[in-house]
Formats: C-alpha cells, structure tokens, sequence
C-alpha cells in the first residue's frame, strides 16, 4: 500500500472537538467558536437565489463580494483575496513563502492552525512566550531568527480572546526585519472594530497581510468564507497555489448580502459581547479565572491540568462540550463559546456544582 510523503506522514491530524453527548443527553456544544444565531436573512435569501445557477462555476474573482467588502472598510478591492475560510489563505500563505529552509513563528498560545500550515509546508515552527496570556511583541521580536519568513499573530487571539493594540502591532512591524511577512489574523476582529483600530493601512507597506472570516460575526461558517487584504506582489504568488473556484457561488452571494446587512452582524457582536461579559462575571464571582475578551469566547483557567480534565469531565457528563486546550500549550484551561443563555446558565451551573465537589 501506498505510503504518505515523510512530512505528512510525521505530522498529527489537526484536532477538532468531539462533539458527542452521553446517551440520553443533548449535546450543548460550546466548543466551536461559531455565532449565536443564525445570518442575515439576506444572506440566507441570496444564497438560496444563487443555488439556481448552480451548474455554473463561481466567479474567480469574487467581484461583488470584494466590491462590498472595499466600500465597508475603505480598502481597495483590487487587493482583496477571498478564500474557503481563512484556513485556506493561511495555509497558501505558508505554501507560497515557507519551506525547509525557512521558519515560521506565532505565539505559544496561539491558533493551532498556524503550527499545522508551518508542517504542510515543510518549515520549522517557533513560538514566543506570551504575557500573562497575550501575545508579548518584545517575545516576538527576541524570537525571530535569520531564517524566519513569516510571523502569524491573532488579534484578537484565539484561544485567550486578548488582544494588543494597534500601537504594538505598528512596533512589532517597524522593528522586526522588512522581509519578514507579517500576518495579522482577525478571524474576530469585528467584535473589536468599536475600538476603532483598524490594521488595514499596514498592507500598504508591502509586507503585511490582514485577514478576516466570515465564519464568526457573520454566522457563515457553514459557508467557508474568508478574505483579506494583500499586497499585490504577495496575492500574485499566493493565488498560484490556491483553487481558482475556491469560494461556492452560493457562499460569494450569501457573504455579499451579509456585508451589506450591517445592522444585522452588529447586533450579533452586541448580544454576543453581553452574555460573554455576563458569562464571564458569573464565573469570576464564583472564583474562576477569566481573562476580559474581545471574541465570541471565554478562556477559563483551572489550577491544573488535572482539574481542567475535571471540570471537561463533568460537564461532558451533562452534554455540554467545551473546547480544551492542551493542542494550544494551555492544559490547564478550557474555551467556551458564547451560545445561547440556557446553554450558558447550565455550563456556569456545572462548573458551580464541580467546585463545590472540589472544595467539600
């Protein structure tokens, strides 16, 4: 039988979360990270209309959809590169511009994708140590070597939900070498743009990509779509090695009328933002530590590692699945998306009752 080349041979799948609830049990799952509610009705609408044409290929281009998206945030469209969520842009990042010879380097805690996309292409991978758990630009800086094509930072960071400023961003891009591809993930950066720190002018430096998806804010993970903002000369190479009719003619459509629908995503960001921080201040009243987001989620910090697997455990027995943390270099922690407010009361319930277990 046929063997896998060596490096894909040597690499782990990358994990995903097991969403299975004990029997008799129904699954809550609050480990995916994927909106509260449902899109825009328009995008639900504009993607039923497209299925009519669905004998046709997508447009390549995504023309309507980059010409949505430039006059939102003021960008040229011509810059604007869509993929099948911002998985696929990361990884032909890392195709087009990391092999054997170079490395790649994210924070410790930082989306374990970027670890996988590194592999995919054959380059090393290194992480710089965080600061209580957001990213720490001087470690960055420390941690690139001659050798370092690529440096992915999310921010907001998943799986922490902090953030740094744009003010350290704009150093980490002044100070690290010219021809180091710096990538800024906001994969949530809409439920941060009422802070008014846009990155986007940054890509006019030529060695700066921001990317965005529209699989949190805009409740279209099912849809697979993520851009961002290239350089010419960066999306020219990348575009070489992505699928030409990468993003489904339903997924451009639905995508389009959701940029368009504003008010609908800002409303999803508001509710979402309010039961996070209720989430949150219930837990920390209870004495749980929690770090402030700027996300869809919440990162719960355990003593230990053990209790983590604990906490997992009795709370898998009722059938709510949280996200654990180990793959992220944070065993000692779990993620919780923000769903529904029953969903959340019993997920607090649970990790209530389990401390008093703990204490007794």
């Amino acid at each position: 039988m046929i063997k896998a080349v060596t490096h894909v041979a040597q690499m782990s799948p990358y994990a995903l979360a097991s969403l299975q609830a004990p029997p008799g049990k129904r699954l809550i799952s609050l480990s995916q990270n994927e909106s509260l509610r449902p899109p825009s009705p328009h995008a639900i609408e504009a993607a039923a209309r497209a299925l009519t044409s669905g004998n046709l290929y997508p447009d390549p281009e995504w023309s309507e959809l980059t010409a949505a998206l430039a006059e939102l945030h003021g960008i040229p469209a011509a810059q604007i590169v869509c993929g099948s969520g911002s998985m696929e842009l990361i990884a032909c990042l890392t195709k087009a511009f990391a092999d054997e010879q170079g490395r790649v380097l994210a924070p410790a805690n930082a989306y374990p994708f970027f670890k996988t996309a590194a592999h995919l292409a054959r380059a090393g991978f290194d992480t710089a140590p965080e600061a209580h758990g957001t990213v720490s630009v001087d470690a960055l800086l420390s941690t690139i070597r001659p050798d370092t094509r690529i440096v992915f930072v999310a921010n907001p960071a998943n799986p922490t939900g902090t953030r740094i400023s744009r003010q350290e961003l704009l150093r980490l891009r002044d100070v690290m070498p010219e021809d180091v591809l710096l990538v800024i993930d906001e994969a949530y950066g809409e439920f941060a743009d009422h802070l008014h720190e846009p990155m986007f002018d940054l890509v006019e430096r030529g060695n700066t990509v921001v990317l965005r998806t529209f699989s949190k804010a805009y409740g279209l993970a099912a849809m697979r779509v993520g851009w961002g903002l290239f350089p010419p000369a960066i999306a020219a190479e990348i575009r070489k090695v992505m699928n030409p009719n990468n993003v489904s003619a339903a997924a451009q459509s639905a995508a389009t009328a959701a940029v368009q629908d504003q008010a609908f995503m800002l409303e999803t960001c508001a509710i979402t933002s309010t039961r996070r921080d209720a989430f949150i201040s219930r837990l920390r009243s209870a004495g749980f530590k929690v770090a402030d987001s700027f996300t869809n989620f919440a990162l719960v910090r355990f003593g230990t590692a053990g209790a983590a697997k604990s906490a997992d455990a009795a709370l898998q027995s009722e059938g709510v699945i949280a996200r654990a943390q180990a793959g992220a270099g944070l065993p000692s922690c779990l993620r919780f998306t923000i769903g529904s407010e029953d969903a959340l009361d019993l997920a607090a319930d649970l990790l209530d009752r389990w401390a008093q277990e703990q204490s007794a």
